[in-house]
């Protein structure tokens, strides 16, 4: 059996990935570490909670010394690092928060994994892995042409997105100074079942389905690239077991769309499957003032993880966003249709 540390397996992604990976294999005994701030919920993780191969640790990734027991404790031989602050207006308002976790947090973590592995292995990175999945607001923002590559110049515009982009970097500083064996992923925005309710497309349900203004930027023009999160699991999963040491793969689902179209599309998969008794969910969409930076659009060419992993991502947003709908509707109470 191989122990693999899943950093921030409570949260949206995480707890996608999680009983995914322990489902396809059977080889692998999973320890996730989460400090579960409100963003992390372990109700997301019933389904394998009583797994014999599934152990839940409560714990930040500051904290070197619970990080070495636990390298040692479980003799960790692998990586997948989730874990980070993600939402761009909480960092906005404070950022401090988001430098501890995102850069100061992913170098104890890095850290701690290579002084373990250098002293467990002969030929110390041959093996081990350490999987840090990123974002493609890294990149910056682009104009109404273009993609992000594996070779676009850095341009974080948010504290979250600069803070992601110096994680990158410190994970590429241990390949290039110390030789470890690390895979970096930046990934368009994802959705799907599990998502937090302070992103788009969750905010967008549930106000709908309470009654409530469908909130949405400036003019709604934004554009994002997004990523059934099923889609990215499959993909984080083939970079882990066949991407190359040092290299980066954008993963992105293809589907770029506006903030006015995914709340218009959700108003009227709404309408479909519970409708109002009166009018129609897209009555209730306001416009707000805009985010502060706000990056008007991300795009990613994918072209690098499909021709050299074979990913391809199984849903288009038509397709991804009725399940995401349906999930929602079958796990949340409380709705109001009058």
């Amino acid at each position: 059996m191989t122990n693999v540390l899943v950093t921030g397996g409570a949260g949206f992604i995480g707890s996608n990935f999680i009983p995914y990976f322990l489902e396809k294999y059977s080889e692998y005994n999973v320890i996730n570490l989460d400090v579960l701030t409100y963003a992390g919920n372990l109700d997301n993780l019933r389904e394998i909670e009583d797994n014999p191969r599934y152990k839940f640790i409560k714990g930040d990734i500051c904290n070197r010394e619970l990080l070495e027991f636990i390298f040692q404790e479980y003799s960790i031989d692998g990586v997948i690092h989730f874990a980070a602050e993600s939402h761009v207006d909480n960092s906005i308002k404070k950022s401090d928060l988001f430098i501890k976790t995102n850069i100061n947090g992913t170098h104890t973590l890095l850290d701690v994994a290579y002084r373990f592995w250098k002293n467990k292995y002969t030929s110390i990175f041959s093996h081990p892995r350490f999987l840090h999945i990123s974002t493609d607001e890294v990149y910056g923002s682009l104009g109404e042409t273009g993609l992000f590559t594996e070779k676009t110049p850095y341009a974080p515009n948010s504290p979250y997105s600069a803070s992601k982009a110096s994680s990158d970097m410190i994970v590429r500083s241990y390949h290039h100074t110390y030789g470890m064996n690390t895979v970096i992923t930046n990934c368009s925005n994802n959705y799907g079942p599990k998502q937090h309710d302070e992103k788009l497309i969750p905010t967008v349900i549930h106000n709908a389905l309470g009654g409530n203004s469908i909130p949405i930027y400036g003019d709604g023009k934004n554009v994002r690239d997004w990523l059934y999160v099923r889609d990215h699991c499959k993909a984080i999963d083939l970079a882990y077991h066949k991407g190359e040491s040092g290299e980066t793969y954008n993963v992105g689902g293809n589907n770029e769309r506006d903030n006015n179209y995914i709340a218009t599309k959700i108003c009227e998969i709404l309408d479909g499957l519970k409708p109002k008794q009166n009018g129609s969910y897209k009555d209730q969409i306001t416009y707000v003032e805009d985010r502060v930076g706000h990056d008007k659009r991300y795009a990613i060419d994918a072209t690098k993880i499909e021709n050299e992993l074979g990913w391809k991502p199984d849903e288009d947003f038509e397709t991804g966003i009725v399940k995401t709908v349906e999930w929602y509707l079958d796990h949340y109470s409380g709705i109001n249709n009058d």
